[in-house]
């Protein structure tokens, strides 16, 4: 009787290898860690933090941060902007000429 094997459908996506060289009792905290965290191999561990890092680290640097103050000066130029120096209006002239040519 003949068997048949399903093959599976799953597309794997590339890999890319990854390599550092870490003192031993950093190695063996990053273990400790991972056994700690439900995580079965060291691999698995070092993925997941460095992908939260990763995402941590993007997530700050897209994100505007201000104080209280720095808030309300932002708002107030916006809701109120100076009038324009010298130099603006003579630049806005220059974009008038320059566009309206």
């Amino acid at each position: 009787m003949a068997t048949l094997t399903a093959k599976s459908t799953r597309t794997r996506t590339p890999t890319a290898r990854l390599e550092a060289r870490i003192p031993r009792d950093l190695k063996k905290t990053l273990e400790r860690a991972a056994a700690v965290t439900g995580h079965p191999t060291l691999t698995s561990f070092m993925i997941d933090a460095l992908q939260k890092s990763a995402r941590k680290v993007i997530d700050e640097h897209q994100r505007a941060k201000l104080t209280a103050d720095e808030s309300r000066k932002f708002v107030d130029a916006l809701l109120a902007p100076a009038a324009p120096n010298a130099t603006l209006r003579a630049a806005f002239g220059r974009y008038q000429r320059e566009v309206h040519a």
